[in-house]
């Protein structure tokens, strides 16, 4: 089964606008776990507009299942690597000014400065992963610069689902049966809900884990957090 994890972001983003600590953030991912999550995600940027600096030590204390750090690969990041050695790092190529992430790594023509980063996140124990758009391509330069595994960015995906879900995961099916040729592990995230979910798992089958966070947040404010980490996992059944 493809495993849940819950990107707990926008509980910081909601914490950071009034200060404090309610919510709070590392009792959050404690309920997540105890309600089935099956790893942690955040992605703390330079401006610590969620996720701040001490949250991600701070979750290190708590995290029993798979803690995911993502960001871009400069010094600060790696540092927290080193110091924190989660479960999986994952590697996104945004410049510190985006809402949010936007595109996957073109891996071929970043593979020098890809591969020395991996290189030295693998050697700490750590999983690496990349953030991909669905193209062959970038998935073979995924395995060339050492990659454990790939995420597949499915914004694409959740855009054209709705009125065409078959042209829509076209390209992830073969982005992601090359990845499986190769032998690299399958992530998945960007806008995936209870509405795309099942589709996108039960066509890649292989898919390792997703990672979730505001529309799985958005949904906890009617549902319930417990509800709805409940249904999410019956999606990925």
């Amino acid at each position: 089964m493809t495993k849940l994890s819950v990107n707990i972001n926008k509980i910081a983003t909601i914490r950071n606008a009034r200060g404090g600590n309610n919510p709070n953030v590392v009792q959050v991912a404690k309920d997540a776990e105890q309600f089935g999550a099956q790893g942690i995600t955040v992605h703390p940027r330079p401006d610590e507009r969620h996720i701040t600096t001490q949250d991600v030590y701070d979750l290190k204390e708590v995290v029993t299942t798979e803690y995911n750090i993502e960001g871009y690969p400069d010094e600060r990041y790696l540092k927290l690597i080193e110091e924190v050695r989660p479960a999986q790092a994952t590697l996104v190529p945004d410049p510190p000014h985006v809402l949010t992430s936007n595109a996957g790594w073109d891996t071929q023509k970043h593979e020098g400065f890809l591969k020395e980063v991996i290189s030295h996140i693998n050697s700490l124990g750590v999983r690496s992963s990349i953030f991909v758009e669905p193209n062959e391509k970038h998935v073979e330069g995924a395995k060339e610069v050492g990659a454990n595994r790939i995420e597949l960015y499915t914004e694409m995906y959740a855009t054209g689902y709705e009125s065409s879900p078959e042209k829509a995961i076209a390209d992830y099916k073969a982005a992601a049966a090359k990845a499986h040729a190769l032998g690299l592990g399958i992530n998945a995230g960007h806008d995936l809900d209870l509405t795309n979910l099942k589709y996108l798992v039960q066509e890649i089958p292989y898919i390792d884990e997703v990672s979730i966070g505001h529309a799985l947040v958005c949904d906890a404010l009617y549902y319930g957090l417990e509800n709805t980490i409940q249904l999410y996992l019956r999606e990925l059944r």
